[in-house]
């Protein structure tokens, strides 16, 4: 069982690597679950509408306890069991983004955030987060030719600033756990280096 989290500012690209990384273990015939947070569950699901909202206004104490309990049902309903079937769990976004979003972005004490989250997830954390670092700029730019920008992405340039260096101080922390890669990379090679990071950690039998 090897549960991979995929993290990063706006518009770094996390929803096409993820899905070349689940095209290769298709090819491989690997048993695997997909899924988002917020979101993988009708309660995750919920809870991101209201959290993406940009006509809402969330403090920043409600933001992170909906993002909390959203994943605590995700964890239990979903990756949990997964995980308990040998499955290769691939998720778009995990505790990090709380870390990185709530705790430096918009300030709330890290040790609060980080026994909050111990709490609603078990203390699962990944076996693998892989880490696509971009200039906010850039990936603001690439956010808005999407369309519509959502409640996150309109929040000003300084915000996305500083998630980026809590990302990055965050995988400096853990550097076993974090594979860093540069977002503007060609996406054939950022898709290599994935995979093989991935297969360094998939069970013998899978690998």
């Amino acid at each position: 069982m090897t549960f991979i989290s995929f993290e990063g500012p706006e518009g770094a690209g996390k929803s096409t690597q993820i899905g070349r990384l689940v095209q290769r273990l298709k090819v491989q015939s690997i048993p695997h679950t997909v899924t988002r947070e917020p979101g993988g569950t009708p309660l995750g699901t919920r809870v991101r509408d209201v959290l993406l909202d940009p006509e809402l206004t969330i403090d920043p104490l409600p933001e992170f306890l909906l993002y909390s309990a959203s994943r605590g049902q995700l964890v239990t309903n979903v990756i949990r069991p997964a995980l308990d079937r040998g499955e290769v769990v691939v998720c778009d976004r995990y505790a990090d983004s709380s870390l990185a979003y709530q705790g430096f972005g918009r300030g709330l004490n890290a040790g609060l955030l980080r026994g909050i989250t111990a709490a609603a997830t078990g203390g699962l954390w990944p076996d693998l987060t892989v880490l696509l670092d971009l200039d906010p700029v850039i990936g603001l730019e690439r956010a808005a030719r999407r369309g519509q920008p959502d409640r996150l992405e309109r929040a000003d340039l300084s915000f996305h600033q500083r998630l980026r260096q809590g990302f990055l101080q965050l995988a400096e922390a853990e550097p076993t756990r974090f594979l860093v890669l540069d977002a503007t990379l060609d996406e054939g090679k950022l898709e290599k280096m994935i995979w093989e990071a991935v297969q360094s950690r998939l069970p013998a039998s899978q690998s």
